[in-house]
């Protein structure tokens, strides 16, 4: 609408030297023209849309661009047709007919290719960009992957000799995760979903750690159909085994706290203990490149409205994140 109204004043202006009421009535003239030329292309693309969404890109263009001529000569021959039926002009063919047909189908014509090139153009920018995203994304997943399968496949092995059918059972489990491991990294999961492959990797880690590894489940008004980026938890909570619970001789408790604020933001926080170990900065730089990681997935999926903090307090590691309630 607003490009046909400028069209008007660039050719009411090209085609009077003067600014007189001659030159007001042709500009509202050719503004009533281009403005029912934009509603009716506008109303066709609405109705031709869903299919020519299934096509490709040159089809589509085409199609579209063909519509838009029929409608312009639909709506030049009804001006004409109207100005002879009010008794504007007295020829229901006026000699000036197919002259102002002709410039009227170049002018269109002219604006569709532009506007169909910065669309075109802005669609490819768009893929291009959804394919980045899908690659860091990507890339990001790949970087969690070798460790949590490495320590799985340990846990797993040191059960084999000493307990088959329990090593058999974490075997299925870790078959589960793996199975989300692989799946696409843009996908939204429940959080009930997010949360069972957490339990399931933490059953895991309990077969090999023992009385080691305590969990504490906290959950308080959490909507069961938010959802959150595939793999967020699961890997904040094996930094929290691998760098609090490991390397302490006694072990201690991951507490995991879930909790919503009004229904529309969801937190989320993994508490573990802090070793007393000699190589203590080893272990916060190991959660820190984690952190990084499953920061930069939060802000792909969510921008600047997700947060994540990891702090020390009163001897234990905290990562808390803070995110929307997307429901399914």
């Amino acid at each position: 609408m607003a490009v046909a109204l400028v069209i008007a004043i660039v050719l009411a202006v090209t085609r009077n030297d003067e600014l007189n009421p001659a030159a007001w009535q042709d500009f509202l003239k050719l503004t009533a023209i281009a403005q029912l030329i934009a509603i009716g292309s506008i109303a066709v693309l609405k109705l031709i849309s869903p299919t020519v969404a299934h096509l490709n890109v040159g089809v589509g263009a085409a199609i579209v661009f063909a519509a838009h001529l029929v409608v312009t000569v639909i709506i030049a021959e009804g001006v004409v047709w109207s100005m002879y039926y009010l008794d504007f002009v007295a020829d229901r063919w006026p000699e000036w007919h197919l002259s102002m047909l002709s410039r009227t189908l170049i002018i269109s014509a002219v604006i569709a290719v532009l506007v169909l090139r910065y669309f075109i153009m802005a669609h490819r920018a768009q893929l291009e960009s959804e394919a980045r995203q899908r690659s860091r994304l990507e890339a990001l997943q790949s970087r969690i992957r070798p460790h949590f399968m490495f320590n799985s496949l340990n846990s797993v092995a040191s059960l084999i000799q000493s307990d088959p059918e329990l090593a058999e059972k974490a075997l299925e489990d870790l078959a589960d995760l793996f199975r989300v491991l692989l799946a696409d990294p843009r996908k939204m999961v429940p959080i009930t979903a997010e949360g069972e492959l957490a339990r399931q990797y933490l059953d895991i880690e309990k077969m090999r750690l023992g009385d080691r590894l305590q969990v504490k489940w906290t959950a308080s008004n959490v909507p069961r159909s938010a959802q959150i980026p595939s793999l967020t938890l699961q890997p904040i909570i094996e930094n929290a085994v691998y760098h609090g619970i490991e390397p302490s001789v006694s072990g201690g408790t991951i507490d995991i706290q879930m909790w919503s604020e009004n229904n529309e933001i969801l937190n989320v926080m993994v508490s573990n203990p802090i070793p007393e170990v000699t190589n203590q900065g080893a272990h916060r730089k190991g959660n820190q490149i984690a952190m990084n990681n499953v920061q930069e997935r939060l802000t792909r999926h969510f921008g600047g409205k997700a947060t994540l903090q990891n702090f020390e307090q009163l001897g234990n590691y905290h990562v808390k994140i803070r995110m929307p309630i997307i429901r399914s």
